[in-house]
């Protein structure tokens, strides 16, 4: 039967009233079947009760995940940008240094050439500095996604391992009495 066409709770197990009839079935051993059929529903229920709240519990680590991912990405680009700002910047500065100390006297130029060499090699180390900060970044977005992956791959396991999981063995079923068809009431002596 399909599902959305057909669904039977444990209370409409309770429920249903087979009709009698004379030599039927045993009331005592149809009522406590039913009460099997109605406590595995229960059982059922709250196992996937269980199940869809773990799920949710998943997709709210898996979007937090994301947001993190997001915000590190950010502060990379970020990074990446004040890099080349920065460089860019420093040359701008080293070049305006080296035109002034062209235009002054030659004492002047040596002073001018010493502190533009100081000052490029403080942006060369500041450079080195942001390069090593956006390593560092780009070392830590690495790891984290490698985190992320590995949890991911273990709840997915996790998940896989569920669904290889048995199902509880079913109730055996219960032998209804003996009928006597018509037939065998013919041959049977009187």
């Amino acid at each position: 039967m399909n599902d959305e066409i057909f669904h039977l709770t444990p209370v409409d197990v309770r429920r249903y009233e087979f009709g009698t009839q004379m030599r039927g079935y045993d009331k005592a051993r149809v009522d406590q079947f039913r009460e099997q059929i109605a406590d595995e529903f229960e059982r059922m229920a709250r196992v996937n009760h269980e199940l869809e709240a773990k799920a949710r519990g998943f997709h709210e680590q898996l979007r937090a995940f994301r947001e993190r991912d997001k915000a590190l990405n950010e502060a990379l680009i970020s990074a990446q940008q004040m890099r080349q700002d920065t460089k860019e910047q420093a040359e701008r500065e080293g070049s305006l240094i080296l035109r002034e100390a062209n235009a002054e006297a030659e004492k002047a130029a040596r002073d001018a050439r010493m502190e533009s060499d100081r000052m490029l090699e403080a942006a060369r180390v500041e450079v080195r500095k942001l390069e090593r900060q956006v390593d560092a970044l780009e070392r830590l977005r690495k790891s984290y996604l490698v985190q992320m992956r590995k949890m991911a791959e273990q709840q997915l396991s996790e998940l896989q391992a569920a669904e290889q999981l048995p199902l509880p063995a079913r109730p055996t079923p219960i032998d209804p009495p003996e009928v006597i068809t018509d037939d065998r009431a013919a041959q049977e002596p009187a």
